[in-house]
């Protein structure tokens, strides 16, 4: 989808327009989702939209269209991996989707933003794997997040420069995205982390506070 294409969407639908096109997104509209958070951007940029219902549309259409698949992996189980299976090109996308998985569990979905197409597979997986929608959705959301504001911003300062946008494009994909997936984890992993520090040290409290003579 074009700059052009989606300002004539977001003139006959207003907002809606931003937040469906993402959502379409899981069912496999042929629309990559960064073309259309920078689009989104770049039309903030020039007058088109208003930046604070602008990225508001957006991030909801990003985070939401991800956890619909979520929902149908979680609610249909294994027919919902054959569904997304049978379609053309599918398969190669599912087997690194799984891949991930095997190799970092939860983390998987905070690098699998950063791919196009795996992220859109990774939520069915995890949905099939009965992942509890508190966990999904702190990892899901939180770098969703991140993702949606570096795209969208990008777009605001490129502006309507097309050809900067292709190249910005091509230099994310190869080399800011996984950087910027890396530290993520790294600051998911420190959180959590701390945060099982923090209770083993209350658990080793509470036995001290128990048994003074320990």
């Amino acid at each position: 989808m074009s700059i052009e294409m989606l300002s004539e969407s977001v003139g006959q639908f207003g907002y809606p327009a931003l937040f469906f096109t993402l959502w379409l997104g899981i069912v496999g509209m042929p629309i990559p989702d960064e073309v259309i958070v920078l689009s989104a951007g770049v039309l903030t940029s020039i007058g088109v939209l208003s930046i604070i219902p602008a990225f508001i549309a957006t991030y909801l259409g990003v985070v939401s269209g991800l956890s619909l698949g979520y929902v149908l992996g979680r609610t249909l189980g294994a027919p919902a991996l054959n569904w997304i299976s049978k379609k053309k090109g599918m398969n190669r996308h599912v087997e690194r989707a799984q891949s991930l998985l095997e190799r970092y569990g939860s983390y998987a979905l905070c690098i699998s933003y950063f791919l196009p197409v795996v992220r859109h597979v990774v939520p069915y997986l995890v949905g099939i794997g009965k992942m509890t929608f508190r966990r999904y959705a702190l990892f899901s959301y939180t770098t969703g997040l991140v993702w949606t504001l570096i795209l969208f911003l990008v777009g605001y300062v490129i502006g309507d420069q097309a050809s900067s946008i292709d190249a910005f494009l091509n230099t994310f994909t190869r080399g800011i995205a996984p950087a910027i997936a890396v530290l993520i984890v790294a600051v998911i992993g420190c959180v959590f982390g701390y945060k099982k520090y923090k209770e083993k040290k209350l658990r080793v409290q509470a036995r001290v506070d128990q048994d003074p003579d320990c």
